[in-house]
């Protein structure tokens, strides 16, 4: 069992949303025992069809259980959104039980406009396996090939690991995706789908994409909230000082995990080699997944942007924290790092004079070159968040 950086409360009722096969399942029935649990799986066809046509019977059967009975615990809580009404009443009775509702579509949830139990439970979510999780199980190379979803990572063999990859972009993002979204056109999406993963990472231009699919520029749009909804992926957006400046420009989007992007670019059989564009490419999106992760885990509040001006000059990622601290981060996959790769970073100083300058890379120590530290990754992500 892998000791998760979620802490989560034994004393009150929350929310824990994340992407599916992230291990929300397997990480509450090591903490809520099923002996003092009511369980619900929405994902089983018995108990939906149930329960979304007589709701009823939940809040019936949560107050006659037993007393040794203290929480209810219900996996995927927005295939069945009207049950939310019923916890709410629940909750508001004497001697309620608390409640633990795992979803893969918070935002699906609050667009049904459904009850949100109004500040009645917290909300938490759970990412992939981190770097910090792993620890001694932790190797660079199988995470930037396979990703660190807990169903891949643990596999024993790289060809189970591709066959599980595999299934997941098969039956989960190109068919269940499709059914909760009601999709039209499957065909588009899952073009779609592909184009998005081989654009990860870098800036997304939603007319160019509309042209290549042959869908208009809405539902492209659409498609990407989407991915949003379903937690399959997040957008960064360009630094400035105007927040709706940020949003005016081009952002980049970045899938949840590094082995979701190669299965759905069809590379998992390609080897991932060092010393090339794709593992550095790889290497960046990886870093910035484990700062945000952390960060989140934390609870930091930090806010995440790049870098880009008119001219080509870069930073991977800016983060300003609450307390009015700015750190620049270029992210190399080298063991050696030399000036022309912190033309960014100089660029960025020029902007944000009081800005802390790092470089993450693959170098084995600490050094400085001018007014950068360059870091080897790990020592990075420590200092950072």
């Amino acid at each position: 069992m892998i000791q998760r950086s979620i802490r989560l409360p034994l004393n009150k009722s929350f929310f824990l949303f994340g992407p599916r096969q992230t291990g929300k399942s397997t990480l509450l029935r090591s903490i809520f025992s099923e002996k003092r649990s009511y369980w619900y799986d929405f994902l089983k066809s018995e108990t939906f069809t149930r329960l979304s046509s007589y709701p009823y019977l939940f809040r019936e059967e949560v107050l006659a259980r037993p007393n040794h009975i203290t929480h209810i615990v219900i996996d995927e809580i927005q295939r069945i959104p009207d049950i939310l009404n019923e916890v709410h009443w629940i909750l508001e009775q004497p001697n309620s039980p608390h409640f633990v509702l795992t979803g893969s579509s918070a935002r699906k949830l609050e667009r049904s406009k459904a009850n949100l139990l109004a500040g009645r439970a917290l909300t938490y979510q759970l990412f992939p396996l981190s770097f910090s999780e792993l620890g001694k199980q932790f190797f660079l190379q199988k995470t930037l090939q396979f990703g660190s979803l807990p169903v891949v990572y643990l596999e024993k063999s790289q060809e189970e690991a591709m066959d599980r990859l595999r299934a997941y972009i098969n039956t989960y993002l190109k068919e269940e995706i499709e059914a909760e979204a009601q999709l039209r056109n499957l065909s588009s999406f899952i073009r779609f789908l592909s184009l998005a993963a081989d654009d990860n990472g870098h800036q997304i231009h939603l007319s160019g994409l509309s042209n290549m699919i042959g869908v208009s520029y809405q539902t492209i749009k659409a498609y990407f909230e989407i991915l949003e909804d379903t937690l399959i992926g997040q957008f960064l957006y360009p630094y400035a000082k105007s927040v709706r400046r940020r949003l005016s420009k081009h952002p980049k989007f970045y899938f949840f995990d590094t082995g979701v992007v190669r299965a759905l670019t069809q590379k998992l059989t390609v080897p991932l080699s060092p010393h090339t564009s794709e593992f550095g490419t790889a290497f960046e999106h990886f870093f910035i997944l484990e700062v945000m992760r952390e960060a989140h885990y934390q609870k930091k509040d930090y806010t995440f942007s790049f870098y880009r001006t008119n001219s080509g000059a870069e930073v991977d990622l800016i983060i300003e924290t609450p307390v009015g601290k700015t750190f620049a981060i270029e992210i190399k996959a080298t063991d050696h790092i030399t000036p022309a790769h912190l033309t960014g970073l100089k660029s960025f100083l020029a902007v944000c004079p009081n800005a802390e300058l790092f470089c993450a890379c693959l170098e084995p120590h600490r050094r400085t070159i001018d007014k950068v530290t360059l870091l080897p990754w790990q020592e990075a992500l420590k200092e950072i968040v």
